[in-house]
């Protein structure tokens, strides 16, 4: 049973959503403020991060920093801003997606299960990626580049493999989106371009393999110098 950490100080907020989740199947642990919700993460196999940015204790921000220093669990961020820095700041930090206040508790669940879902690996697919010097683990969901593992977010390491398993084939954005977050994703692209640098910066020299395909998409390029 996959367990899951809602981390929000509005009490009703918080026992709906909860309540949603434990009827799907998942087991809940709840948090109102973010000092709590650190001390249950440490505690706890936690598998998915429901968090708030305006916490009391210890603010969204922060708790998203602190636990991406412990683990690359996936993260989910409720705010209640819809300003792009705010949201660009959160992926920098480490999450996976985001959802705007006032949401659909069965919106929020939606997403949880795409992540879930694109997390499980079928038995048909190949096991590893090894192109340009990145190495890819798919059992152990790893990068290693050059001989350095690099810690990605569950998001980055799905556009990674998914690009790299379409090696020179042009992605367009749409088709990232579909295959990342679903055909009911309610977000705009600019999700995928924050994702997109995080994957190119984190991969380093070896960024330069995912090339930009003006007003189309993204495309893996083996033979980039």
């Amino acid at each position: 049973m996959k367990k899951v950490l809602i981390i929000e100080d509005e009490e009703i907020l918080r026992e709906t959503v909860a309540y949603y989740f434990s009827h799907e199947g998942y087991e809940v642990l709840t948090a109102e403020d973010g000092q709590i919700g650190l001390d249950l993460f440490a505690a706890h196999e936690i598998d998915l991060v429901i968090l708030d940015i305006m916490l009391p204790a210890v603010d969204g921000w922060s708790v998203c920093r602190r636990i991406r220093k412990m683990s690359n669990v996936p993260g989910i961020l409720l705010t209640a801003r819809s300003d792009e820095e705010d949201t660009l700041l959160g992926f920098e930090l480490g999450a996976d997606d985001y959802v705007t206040k006032p949401f659909k508790p069965n919106i929020l669940l939606a997403r949880a299960n795409r992540l879930f879902k694109n997390s499980i690996q079928p038995r048909h697919q190949q096991d590893s990626i090894d192109l340009c010097g990145i190495y890819v683990d798919k059992l152990a969901r790893t990068v290693v580049v050059e001989g350095t593992k690099i810690d990605f977010t569950h998001t980055e390491y799905e556009i990674l493999v998914f690009l790299m398993e379409h090696k020179e084939q042009v992605l367009t954005r749409e088709t990232l989106i579909i295959h990342i977050w679903g055909y009911d994703y309610g977000g705009d692209d600019k999700t995928l371009t924050a994702h997109m640098r995080n994957v190119r910066l984190k991969l380093g020299e070896k960024g330069k393999h995912i090339t930009t395909v003006i007003r189309t998409g993204y495309k893996f390029e083996v033979d980039q110098k």
